[in-house]
């Protein structure tokens, strides 16, 4: 499944969910949907789910607290291996995707 409109795209294959473009939705509501997409995936039943941001060239923070509540059901699965890939190349990301691992101390950062 893929959700996508002209600044964006959230698609996932197999155990990865990508994030690619701009995201400034306005408000939680509107970021339902790809929180669907995701929780989904979370309950696949996968040992190890990839959240890919490096193609993730900006998050408001609706977007952010979308992240963290993703990252909080991650965690409340148990056996689940979460893994988030970012990029140095984004500011906000060097800043804010190391706070995820405040809500999810097994959380594998990885910032390349």
């Amino acid at each position: 499944m893929e959700i996508s409109d002209e600044n964006f795209r959230v698609w996932a294959e197999k155990n990865e969910v990508y994030f690619d473009g701009v995201f400034r939705l306005a408000g939680p509501d509107a970021y339902a949907p790809i929180y669907s997409l995701v929780f989904g995936l979370l309950h696949e039943g996968h040992k190890q789910v990839t959240f890919n941001l490096t193609g993730l060239e900006f998050l408001n923070s609706s977007g952010i607290n979308l992240l963290a509540k993703l990252t909080i059901e991650a965690r409340k699965i148990g056996d689940l291996l979460l893994v988030v890939k970012g990029t140095n190349q984004y500011p906000w990301q060097a800043k804010s995707l190391p706070n995820l691992k405040k809500l999810h101390p097994l959380l594998d950062l990885r910032l390349a």
